[in-house]
């Protein structure tokens, strides 16, 4: 099993969900995180003002899959993700060790 986590633009959120849901992916989690990579923020100006906008907000998906299924998981969300521009996130996949459904006890893959 793997965790896959990947930080997007808030816009493209619903056409990934839409997506992984298409292909197969049960649940996901959201988060609303706020970051920066290697562009460093932007600056804006407000009433005259120039400022420095260091964190981004970005939403950052968690999915959990079965180890055959996350090179699709991953190309899904690369595709639908993706404007070509810089910002558009990064994607993390880590390996799990067990995962564990809380209600009824099932570990494994039968707990996702």
């Amino acid at each position: 099993m793997k965790k896959i986590e990947a930080v997007i633009r808030h816009y493209k959120l619903e056409d990934v969900k839409n997506a992984l849901t298409q292909n197969g992916v049960q649940g996901l989690t959201v988060t609303e995180v706020r970051g920066f990579g290697r562009q460093r923020g932007h600056k804006e100006t407000y009433r005259g003002a120039e400022y420095t906008v260091d964190f981004l907000p970005k939403v950052k998906l968690e999915v959990v899959v079965a180890d055959a299924d996350v090179d699709r998981a991953v190309q899904t969300i690369t595709s639908v993700a993706r404007t070509g521009q810089i910002g558009d996130g990064k994607i993390f996949v880590s390996q799990l060790s067990d995962v564990i459904r809380i209600r009824t006890g099932e570990t494994g893959s039968d707990a996702i």
